[in-house]
């Protein structure tokens, strides 16, 4: 006979397939899924947000593909040591990158090798991404942030939620992710209120779930306790669960007032602190070029070959000038990086539009300015960043000899029926191109009046300016450049034996929209190209002409040049105005003032066993987590200071680099804890600067920098005078000398703190932030 005696542990044990050291393999496999499915949707649900500002499903896409490999590869690797997962993940993160930019490349249609693509990207993927034009074009430096964050969000949080159990605490990487997603969109889009309700219930629903984790299960926590321990050990639980209900709950009536007080308000757009593509100042007044183009007709500028559409007639615009002061019309645009797909507008009802494509190819052209047919919709073969007000490109890099690309346009046909009765626009939304500058001379203001009282409509007065124009100048290759109010007043009713009623369609053009201003017609002047044929496109067609707004219509260009074999009559027959004297053949451009605190610029373990991992593996978990992701973030923030320290001291005419170096050295003294007050002059400040260094000094006195001479603060003081008192006498050597004072400063009171705060001068958000 067989005695078989059931111990105390056999009766406790479960007598089916319910424990957890039985579980089948569909079992574990169905206990195993739902964690890695909520993280990789949480971080899928960030690729959808920041989507919203993408062109097309593209990001998204590589988003998904990221969040669903790096999950995965942390499973698949959760039987190795934790330390060998992260290498083992970064494998798996070049090869979704790579494959990511040559898709993102693919899809832009930029040239180059991965390589090439790849280190650009790598170089400018952060500036690009908050200057690129909304909707942003998925390019390899649009992409390459979001997929890596992608990522290594994925396996910091796998790692977290899945080899150690701690599924709320897994979350924190995805919740951050997904804010920084919300941030960077920031007004730009709807409010991402669906996509935030399911990231909420999928991050609820895996709480909701048990996590697996490697080793037996056991459905009691409290099995194999005496009873009374048994009893005690669930009250315990019991009271904790009902306390973190509490508080979750007393939180949430006190956050959700503050959160819902915000709800209606503007979010903060990032890009505002980030500057985009400036034109240089060759190209922000091209006006001045026509007269040196008029001296030189045959030099080869362009050369043109239209593909589609008829070139006859095609103008090419280069630059739109909306601005003027009086002295020098400007261009005033805000050029945003763009893709390959340039966003659309409507076109007005009613008037017909077609399509023309043209390879152009540059020859002697400069600066950064692309020329286009408007209104330009595809741009292959350059990078471009992009104006949608004007309809204007520029190429950020600068044209050079030989660089080719395609432009598709879709260039519009006005109706000339609708013109006679059309109206003009007025109020706030036209005051910039309605604005008239201060001091516009007597002769200006009466030769206008005169035009418009004669003539009622918009567009009869905008037809009397310029078949007035047309009808009484000349136009000559010879004549001096310059477009302020004196120049204008000289062209217009100077002597014709003294040089005056002459010049070139600088004049002609400038003249036409002062005076239409002056009439109440919102006016502004297009600087371009009007070749009459395919070919090479030479300096002698180039061109200006104005354009006058028509509520209806849109802009409508205007030809006041002299008709060919036309004598021009005397201005004397038709107007009698005192003429003045001729003014100088170029007038000085304005440079602006700064002040002693000049306005802001507008303004990156051992191993576990079966019952999970000890304490210090997984704080060490937690800790690299957390300093990936601040990592990226000291790394943005540096980032951005350097860009910014660039285009103060490296950026603009000599004056705007003197005034971006005297930023850097107020900034500098904030970050130290001394800020200038905005009421001290400049040399005051300056004083104030040699007293806080020398302090420093004395602290410090074995820190490196003390070589720098204390009279530095005083000379870059004065060049900031010289450009406030004396505007357009700053040199390129004085500004160079500007931002070597600025840099030696930061440099040597940097020095002077302590270590730990040398690592943080570099990172620190303020001069980001600071009004002045």
């Amino acid at each position: 006979m067989v005695t078989v005696t059931r111990t105390r542990a056999d009766a406790d044990a479960p007598a089916g397939p319910a424990g957890g050291g039985n579980d089948g393999p569909l079992t574990r496999l169905l206990r195993a899924v739902p964690v890695p499915l909520v993280l990789i949707t949480m971080i899928a649900l960030s690729g959808v947000v920041l989507g919203r500002v993408y062109a097309g499903p593209l990001l998204t896409r590589l988003v998904v593909g990221a969040a669903v490999g790096s999950v995965l590869v942390s499973m698949a690797a959760r039987r190795l040591p934790s330390w060998l997962v992260a290498p083992v993940s970064v494998v798996g993160l070049t090869g979704w990158t790579l494959l990511s930019l040559r898709l993102a490349a693919s899809h832009a249609e930029l040239p180059g090798s991965l390589g090439e693509v790849a280190a650009d990207a790598a170089r400018n993927a952060i500036p690009r991404l908050l200057t690129a034009m909304i909707p942003v074009e998925p390019a390899p430096d649009t992409v390459l942030v979001p997929v890596v964050a992608a990522w290594l969000t994925g396996l910091a949080a796998a790692e977290v939620a899945l080899r150690t159990g701690r599924v709320l605490l897994g979350y924190l990487p995805p919740v951050l992710l997904y804010a920084g997603a919300l941030y960077v969109v920031g007004p730009n889009a709807d409010p991402a209120i669906a996509p935030t309700i399911v990231f909420a219930a999928v991050a609820a629903a895996g709480l909701a779930m048990p996590s697996h984790r490697d080793g037996p299960a056991t459905a009691d926590p409290t099995a194999g306790l005496a009873p009374a321990v048994r009893a005690a050990v669930r009250v315990r639980l019991l009271a904790a669960g009902a306390a973190g209900v509490a508080v979750v709950v007393a939180l949430a009536a006190l956050i959700a007032p503050l959160v819902a007080a915000q709800v209606d308000d503007r979010p903060v757009d990032p890009r505002r602190y980030v500057e985009p593509p400036q034109v240089e100042s060759l190209d922000e007044n091209p006006l001045i070029r026509i007269s040196g183009w008029a001296l030189n007709p045959d030099q080869k500028l362009l050369e043109v070959h239209t593909e589609t559409g008829t070139p006859t007639q095609a103008r090419i615009r280069l630059a739109v000038l909306s601005d003027y002061d009086g002295v020098t019309w400007r261009v005033g645009a805000t050029y945003r990086n763009a893709g390959r797909i340039l966003p659309a507008t409507e076109p007005v009802p009613g008037v017909a539009t077609d399509t023309i494509r043209q390879q152009i190819t540059v020859a002697d052209l400069t600066g950064r300015l692309l020329p286009a047919v408007p209104t330009p919709r595809e741009v292959t073969g350059a990078r471009v960043a992009y104006d949608p007000a004007t309809a204007t490109l520029i190429r950020p890099e600068g044209l050079t000899p030989g660089l080719h690309y395609t432009v598709t346009s879709t260039r519009e046909h006005l109706d000339a029926n609708l013109l006679a009765t059309a109206n003009v626009p007025a109020g706030d939304p036209v005051a910039r191109v309605l604005r008239v500058p201060d001091g516009a001379p007597e002769q200006l203001r009466r030769l206008a009046t005169q035009l418009a009282e004669e003539n009622g409509a918009p567009y009869a007065r905008a037809t009397a300016i310029q078949d007035f124009l047309a009808e009484h100048y000349r136009v000559t290759a010879d004549a001096p450049s310059g477009h302020a109010y004196p120049n204008l007043t000289f062209f217009l009713f100077g002597p014709r034996n003294g040089g005056g009623q002459r010049g070139t369609s600088e004049q002609f053009a400038a003249a036409f929209a002062v005076l239409g201003r002056l009439a109440g017609l919102p006016t502004r002047v297009v600087v371009g190209f009007a070749p009459n044929t395919d070919g090479p496109v030479r300096a002698a067609d180039a061109s200006a002409w104005p354009e006058v707004l028509f509520d209806g219509v849109g802009w409508v260009p205007f030809d006041p040049m002299p008709r060919p074999n036309e004598e021009p009559r005397p201005v004397e027959e038709d107007f009698r105005p005192t003429p003045d004297d001729p003014p100088p053949s170029q007038m000085p451009e304005p440079t602006v003032e700064p002040t002693a605190t000049p306005p802001p610029e507008a303004a990156p373990g051992p191993q576990s066993d079966r019952g999970g991992l000890s304490t210090p593996v997984l704080i060490g978990g937690g800790t690299g987590t957390l300093m990936l992701l601040v990592g990226l973030a000291l790394l943005t923030l540096a980032t951005l200071r350097r860009n910014l320290t660039r285009a103060r001291l490296q950026r603009g005419d000599p004056g705007q680099r003197i005034a971006g170096a005297w930023r850097e050295l107020t900034d500098t003294l904030r970050l130290a804890g001394r800020p200038a007050g905005g009421d001290l002059a400049a040399a005051e400040v300056a004083e104030q600067a040699r007293r806080t260094l020398a302090e420093a000094r004395a602290a410090m006195p074995a820190q490196p920098g003390a070589d720098l001479p204390d009279g530095e603060p005083d000379e870059l003081a004065g060049l900031l005078n010289q450009v406030a008192f004396a505007p357009g006498t700053a040199t390129p050597d004085q500004a160079d000398r500007a931002a070597e004072l600025a840099h030696r400063y930061a440099t040597a009171l940097r020095a002077t703190r302590p270590w730990w705060r040398r690592l943080l001068w570099t990172v620190h958000p303020g001069p980001l932030r600071w009004r002045r």
